[in-house]
C-alpha cells in the first residue's frame, strides 16, 4: 500500500553514461527514514566542483582586473576631456585656435562613448564566464549530493530485478546503473494487499468486504486473515478465451510478519455466500 521507489539520480549539467554503486544496503534491511540506502562513486563531482571553484575564483579576479583598468581608463578620458574644456575656454578668450579646440574636443567625446561600450561589452563577457562556470561549480556539488540516496520512509529494501551488464538481475555494489533506472524501493509491511485475477464465473460469489484468508506459496505454513476491499468493474480478456473475462480483485492483509515481502506468490480462500464451499483464486 505504501512504497517508494529509488532511482539513480538523474544529474544537472553532466553527460553520464553509468553510476558506479559503492555502498549497498542489502535486500530485506529494514530502515529507518534518513538511513543511507546507497551511495554512488561521486570522485568525478567532486573533482569536478574543485576544479570549478578554482577556475570561479581565477575568473572573477579577471572580471576584477578589467574593472580596475576601466575605471582608470576613466579617470584619464575624463581627466583629457576636462582639459581640452579648459583649452577652449582659454582660445575663446584669446580667439585663438578656437574651431582646433573644439574640433579636439568633440573627437575625445565620441571616443570616450566607443571607449566605454567597449569596456562594458569586454567586461561583460569575463561575467558571463565567470557565471558560468559558477553554475557548473554548483551543478558538480548538487550532483555531488545526490550520489547519497537515504529513506525517504520507514520500511524495508526490496531490491527490482533491472536489466544489467547484459543480464537480468538485483544491483550489487560495483554494479553500474544508468540515471534514472528505479532499481529497488522501500516498502512499508505495516499495510500489505494482495491483487488477484477472478474469472468472471466467481465473480457472482464475491462481494466488497468478505473474508478470506491469505496464503503465501513460499511459506505453505504462514497464514493472514483477509478481507476483499475492491472488484475493477472493467473486466479484461481471459487467457484462453475472448469470451471468458477476468476482473482484478484487491484483499487486505491482516497482521505482518518478517517474510511477508512484496512480489511473492499468494492464494487466497474466500468463503462463498451462495454455498458452503471455498473459493480460491490466486495472484
Amino acid at each position: 500500500m505504501r512504497a517508494r521507489s529509488i532511482q539513480a539520480p538523474l544529474l544537472a549539467g553532466a553527460q553520464v553514461g553509468t553510476l558506479t554503486i559503492t555502498r549497498l544496503v542489502h535486500s530485506g534491511t529494514r530502515v529507518k527514514q534518513g538511513d543511507l540506502l546507497v551511495e554512488f562513486d561521486r570522485q568525478a563531482q567532486l573533482r569536478d566542483f574543485v576544479d570549478k571553484q578554482a577556475e570561479s575564483k581565477d575568473e572573477n579576479g579577471k572580471v576584477l582586473e578589467e574593472q580596475a583598468k576601466e575605471a582608470a581608463a576613466l579617470a584619464k578620458d575624463q581627466t583629457e576631456i576636462k582639459v581640452e574644456l579648459l583649452s577652449a575656454i582659454d582660445a575663446e578668450k584669446a580667439k585663438e585656435d578656437l574651431d582646433e579646440a573644439q574640433a579636439t574636443l568633440a573627437q575625445l567625446k565620441e571616443t570616450y562613448d566607443l571607449k566605454r561600450k567597449a569596456a562594458q561589452a569586454s567586461i561583460r563577457i569575463l561575467e558571463i564566464q565567470r557565471d558560468r562556470t559558477q553554475e557548473t561549480m554548483l551543478h558538480a556539488q548538487a550532483n555531488a549530493a545526490l550520489m547519497q540516496i537515504h529513506s525517504p520512509i520507514d520500511g524495508i529494501v526490496v531490491f527490482n530485478t533491472i536489466w544489467k551488464q547484459g543480464n537480468m538481475g538485483e544491483v550489487q555494489e560495483g554494479d553500474q546503473v544508468r540515471p534514472g533506472v528505479s532499481f529497488l524501493q522501500v516498502v512499508d509491511p505495516s499495510v500489505m494487499e494482495v491483487a488477484v485475477p477472478v474469472n468472471q464465473e466467481d465473480l457472482l460469489d464475491l462481494r466488497v468486504g468478505q473474508k478470506a484468508q491469505v496464503r503465501l506459496e513460499a511459506y505453505p505454513d504462514l497464514t493472514f486473515e483477509g478481507q476483499l476491499e475492491s472488484i475493477d468493474p472493467m473486466g479484461q480478456r481471459g487467457d484462453f478465451s475472448a469470451k471468458l473475462r477476468k476482473f482484478a480483485a484487491t484483499f487486505s492483509i491482516q497482521g505482518n510478519d518478517p517474510r511477508l515481502m512484496p512480489d511473492l506468490s499468494a492464494a487466497v480462500d474466500v468463503k462463498s455466500v451462495s454455498s458452503s464451499n471455498n473459493a480460491s483464486v490466486s495472484r
